[in-house]
């Protein structure tokens, strides 16, 4: 049966306007707030691929009227497709207005769980892209993605996650942050994003993502505007996941 979606977001950001065509149309700075690395082949015949490992997406440019109007569509097997349309209107004193239009088709008969994630998961990109073009614009950073083994039981793995973070049961956007990682300069922030699947948090140089992975592991997506080294720093949160496990297994073990 499948079913058809779509969504509608819209920010004021505090960058230009050809600040926020850089975001959302050149490949660094798409890897500064979104998923993967990506790279953008530009003009009205042009393409947007976004390559995250295990999963590569190629979509053919719809759109291209810069700074103004930019869209793409992938297209996948049994009429599945996913859309981007970006709109972009110049306001005064260097504010823009970013109108984002995301819709496709999912064609299974279980599509409600995917949905569920890819719900979450661009209410996230898009407040992460408006972050990034509130504190960040004009800067690109090195996307750093994580991922461990399917997780079992995911709240009591995200119960873990937030002890691990220094971070309340309820965490809400605008709480202090002080987390320790072993290999990664201290980071001191703010929750900048909460869903259901999904935590934020924003540094004086970084955006940090937590994701509940629609593949069953969990995901870190950061976005780090210092530029450590990415071998170094994958390998440090890494292992921030791994030493997780016993606590996850330890608050499993008690809640039964």
């Amino acid at each position: 049966m499948g079913h058809a979606w779509e969504e509608r977001d819209e920010a004021v950001v505090a960058a230009s306007v050809d600040e926020v065509w850089a975001a959302i149309a050149t490949g660094p700075g798409i890897d500064s707030w979104f998923m993967g690395r990506n790279q953008v082949d530009p003009g009205p015949t042009g393409s947007v691929t976004t390559d995250v490992g295990d999963f590569v997406m190629t979509g053919t440019v719809t759109a291209w009227d810069p700074p103004k109007h930019f869209a793409y569509r992938s297209d996948g097997p049994d009429k599945r497709f996913i859309a981007f349309e970006y709109l972009i209107e110049g306001r005064d004193q260097s504010s823009t207005v970013l109108r984002l239009v995301s819709n496709g088709f999912l064609p299974d008969d279980d599509w409600e769980a995917e949905f569920e994630a890819m719900t979450a998961g661009g209410e996230m990109y898009f407040r992460t892209l408006v972050a990034y073009l509130d504190h960040f614009a004009g800067r690109f950073a090195t996307p750093l993605n994580v991922t461990r083994p399917p997780v079992v039981d995911w709240p009591t793995a995200w119960a873990a996650r937030r002890t691990g973070l220094g971070v309340g049961d309820q965490p809400a956007v605008g709480d202090a942050v002080r987390v320790t990682v072993p290999g990664v300069p201290g980071l001191a922030g703010l929750v900048d994003f909460v869903n259901s699947q999904a935590l934020g948090i924003r540094t004086a140089d970084g955006l940090y993502r937590f994701i509940q992975g629609h593949g069953g592991g969990f995901v870190l997506g950061h976005h780090l505007f210092a530029h450590p080294d990415e071998k170094q720093a994958g390998q440090a949160w890494k292992t921030w996941l791994a030493g997780l496990r016993h606590e996850e297994t330890t608050m499993g073990s008690i809640s039964r």
